[in-house]
């Protein structure tokens, strides 16, 4: 298994958006078992933005599916996502 960022930035005036399928984010989030550590990216009012998660997954195809199969992603509310292969090198969940 292999580490990925998935760096999500939310469509400008999405928020209603992403709290419409938010409740389905966090039980695919919960149901796949593949979120290492996430949260969502905030703007200097503290809104959401976009999202931050390290994905577990067996290479770069499986963290696209699971990027793809994200409610989130299944509402539009993404405006652009970037997926990067990642190394812990320190910090809390360093091998």
């Amino acid at each position: 298994m292999a580490l990925f960022i998935l760096s999500c930035r939310d469509k400008p005036g999405a928020l209603a958006v992403r709290m419409a399928a938010r409740s389905a984010h966090l039980a695919y989030v919960a149901e796949t078992g593949s979120v290492r550590l996430g949260g969502p990216y905030l703007n200097a009012t503290g809104e959401p933005i976009g999202s931050m998660l390290v994905v577990e997954a067996d290479d770069l195809a499986g963290a696209e599916a699971f990027a793809a199969a994200d409610p989130y992603a299944q509402a539009g509310l993404f405006a652009e996502v970037t997926i990067t292969p990642w190394r812990v090198t320190v910090g809390g969940f360093a091998g």
